[in-house]
């Protein structure tokens, strides 16, 4: 009897493993902010991701795949994205790619600006926000649906006549993140807002980042912005996707590690790798999510290229 229950309970161990190994599908829904303009994650390692549209976009996605697979989490990554999209658009155009799985988790975000036509109002997110998350829903019960609250636009910000012009650079930032933070608690089936916005506000705070593209750059800070300070630099894509992967999958962005593959692939210096992870890290925890650093993951000491 002793001897079945012991055979029994490996049985046990050996199907828990083999849920813990399962592999999840992640699809990212979004526009330019997603597949990463302007930087040089566009094309990053899309070999290692699906793009839905075929046009050969890595960008954030891929750096969530490089996460997921450095802290051994398996993760199929898809991606359906448009430059200047919202939400409107990939229930118009691209009903069938976003669809055509009943996805574990997906990750979306609108218009930079909430409206474009009417900046920080709310009301066409929240409404055609609630329309992509019955379309989701309704394809995968189960579905884990997150937006992205994106960041400010100095470009909307420090020029005459914009929108925030007259505001602190980080009051777009806290204004798209409150809309986001409105969407999530009107519509149901939305599991969390992920803080990008919030984490550039923060990555600026705490002096890691210069505030301020149009006066040049501050000697030992980064710019989250490219040329046109509107898209993220590759630092911002980074941060962004530090942020994204710690809250969907709960790793903490610092189990990482200085060394980690991506950042020096894409011409990061060990210190600007461990910066921006504290900055993912404590904006996270700053949104009440509960982090974990994964059992038996040793992070590298030395930067090396990710596997192929």
């Amino acid at each position: 009897m002793r001897s079945s229950w012991f055979v029994l309970g490996l049985m046990a161990l050996a199907v828990g493993s083999a849920d813990a190994q399962q592999t999840r599908s992640i699809l990212f829904i979004g526009n330019s902010f997603t597949f990463g303009s302007g930087s040089a994650v566009r094309f990053w390692r899309a070999n290692t991701v699906t793009d839905l549209n075929e046009e050969g976009i890595g960008g954030v996605p891929a750096l969530f795949k490089s996460f997921a697979d450095q802290t051994e989490l398996s993760y199929d990554v898809y991606l359906e994205t448009r430059g200047g999209s919202a939400f409107d658009f990939h229930l118009r155009e691209k009903l069938a790619e976003i669809t055509s799985e009943a996805w574990d988790v997906v990750v979306a975000h609108s218009y930079s600006t909430l409206d474009r036509e009417n900046p920080n109002d709310p009301t066409a997110l929240i409404a055609t926000g609630r329309e992509l998350s019955d379309v989701l829903h309704r394809r995968s019960p189960s579905v884990e649906f997150y937006v992205t609250a994106t960041w400010s636009r100095p470009d909307l910000t420090y020029p005459e006549g914009t929108p925030w012009y007259g505001e602190s650079i980080d009051q777009m930032g806290s204004d798209v993140d409150a809309g986001y933070d409105r969407l999530a608690v009107e519509v149901q089936g939305v599991k969390a807002v992920n803080p990008v916005g919030e984490a550039f506000n923060r990555a600026m705070r705490t002096g890691v980042a210069d505030p301020n593209p149009y006066d040049g750059i501050d000697a030992d800070k980064i710019d989250l912005w490219t040329y046109d300070h509107y898209h993220a630099s590759t630092y911002g894509y980074y941060l962004e996707a530090l942020v994204v992967f710690g809250n969907v999958t709960g790793v903490d962005p610092n189990a990482l590690g200085p060394g980690e593959c991506s950042g020096l692939e894409l011409g990061m210096s060990r210190g600007q790798v461990e910066a921006l992870q504290q900055v993912a890290h404590d904006e996270l925890a700053a949104a009440g999510v509960r982090l974990r650093m994964p059992a038996g993951i040793t992070p590298p000491r030395r930067p090396s290229p990710c596997p192929a």
